[in-house]
């Protein structure tokens, strides 16, 4: 049995989850914004509505073409949201630091930040886009 349907459905649940999230609850998205982003509530909201289309395409079994757009889409979001999640985690650190507190330790930002680039194969892989590293090798 192939790990991919169950990896795909699993994935579009966090997704659409995180979605529902960014439109329901924006407050926490607007706080780990770069302040170089323009329209940081616009952006929430349509990160939020990306992120549920994304899910959504993934798991819709009629169009292979709109799964892989969809895994495609997902695997950019992860990396356009990047710059969000450094902003956080330097956040958090600076908070640590200057003994405020109320921040998310090392042991969550670290492994998250080592998770991303695995989201992004993970989108790609589960929507059929990538086979790699599983692919057999021509002899």
């Amino acid at each position: 049995m192939s790990l991919r349907a169950p990896l795909r459905w699993l994935l579009a649940a966090l997704y659409l989850a995180a979605g529902w999230f960014h439109l329901a609850r924006p407050g926490p998205f607007l706080t780990i914004m770069p302040g170089w982003v323009p329209l940081p509530g616009a952006v929430v909201l349509w990160t939020g509505i990306a992120e549920a289309a994304g899910a959504l395409a993934l798991v819709q079994p009629w169009f292979p073409a709109l799964r892989r757009a969809g895994a495609i889409g997902l695997a950019l979001y992860a990396i356009a949201v990047f710059p969000a999640n450094i902003n956080h985690f330097a956040l958090d650190m600076a908070r640590t630091e200057a003994g405020l507190g109320g921040g998310l330790p090392l042991a969550y930002h670290i492994p998250r930040m080592l998770l991303q680039p695995v989201l992004v194969w993970l989108a790609l892989w589960a929507g059929g886009v990538t086979n790699w590293p599983f692919a057999r090798r021509r002899p």
